[in-house]
């Protein structure tokens, strides 16, 4: 699907990226506050919003949690930026409902506070959202999945590797985009796990991340070693997955999918190890989100979510080199020159 760019204690990592320019010397402060600082994800974040800050003259802090679910730590970097005087606060919630109320704070202190990535629940308690459309995202790994199957689609047998039992809203718009993408019925679209189709084998928990991805496929495994898709939160899990099929020789007829679109993941799509992957824009997000935090700044203006939605759409691109009817896709190399991380 071609894309229209258009538009991650107190163990606080906290550093002030701008440069060429002391901090007293800047009239606006911004704050990025990111699950974690190690994921290739935020870690692309992280560089979209230092470049455009520099750009604009924006003094940027950064600050990140040691794991992902470090929710505490979220809440008092918004203590800190607060504090602070920030003008605008970038963040990616650990837990999505839970930071509401520091985010109100913040809010309530004439700080614009825009969600990247993750959408905060109910999405309006932040003032505007830049993230992927992340059921569209699964959606099109799905749909992708059933056409590569063709007709052995009704007789799947499948593998859900989620990111926690917490279900932040990403985990459940991507697994039930996947579901609804490959045909099956979701129940509460609001949650994972509680679809009652015979070809779900099980759900299990990942944290996104390598050795989360090998264990939940290995404990899926142990309920059906049939198992013949597998859906992945991210790509860090889908190559945990991988190893855990390699152990038992079956790395080669499991049809593995995924979201991210980071450098890694690409490649592990061109060398088999996933079959295709929705690619996402973290750099996009966080740029264009310093844009934001300048123009309220500036003009008092708070951004627009897209038409027809809730959020503004960064954009969304299924990679992989083996297009199915029906489903938009990029190649591999085009997927390569977008990709991150």
């Amino acid at each position: 699907m071609k894309t229209l760019l258009t538009g991650t204690a107190i163990a606080l990592t906290a550093a002030t990226l701008a440069t060429g320019a002391s901090a007293a010397s800047h009239s606006i402060s911004a704050c990025l506050i990111t699950k974690t600082d190690t994921n290739p994800f935020f870690v692309k974040m992280k560089e979209g919003a230092t470049a455009k800050a520099e750009e604009l003259g924006i003094e940027l802090k950064s600050f990140a949690g040691k794991i992902d679910g470090d929710h505490e730590t979220q809440v008092q970097a918004i203590e800190t930026c607060i504090a602070d005087g920030a003008k605008g606060i970038l963040l990616t919630a650990s837990d999505t409902s839970s930071i509401v109320p520091a985010v109100q704070q913040a809010r309530d202190a004439g700080i614009l506070v825009i969600a990247l990535d993750t959408p905060l629940e109910p999405i309006g308690s932040a003032d505007a959202t830049f993230a992927t459309d992340n059921f569209l995202a699964g959606e099109l790994i799905g749909k992708w999945a059933a056409g590569k199957l063709g007709d052995a689609a009704a007789d799947a047998k499948i593998g859900m590797l989620d990111l926690a039992v917490s279900q932040p809203s990403v985990g459940v718009l991507r697994d039930q985009g996947f579901l609804t993408g490959f045909g099956i019925d979701v129940m509460d679209v609001t949650k994972w796990g509680d679809e009652t189709d015979p070809r779900i084998v099980g759900n299990d928990v990942t944290q996104g991340n390598e050795e989360g991805g090998r264990r939940a496929m290995e404990n899926l495994l142990a309920q059906d070693p049939m198992i013949n898709v597998v859906y992945t939160i991210n790509e860090p899990a889908a190559a945990g997955a991988y190893e855990a099929l390699k152990s038992i020789g079956r790395e080669n007829d499991v049809l593995i999918v995924s979201v991210d679109g980071g450098c890694p993941g690409v490649m592990n799509v061109a060398d088999g190890v996933i079959g295709a992957t929705s690619q996402q824009y973290p750099l996009l997000m966080a740029s264009l989100g310093i844009e934001a935090i300048k123009k309220w700044a500036d003009e008092g203006v708070k951004p627009e979510p897209s038409e027809g939605k809730n959020f503004f759409d960064t954009g969304v691109s299924l990679v992989t080199d083996q297009p199915v009817d029906g489903v938009d896709s990029i190649s591999v190399q085009e997927g390569t020159e977008r990709c991150w991380g």
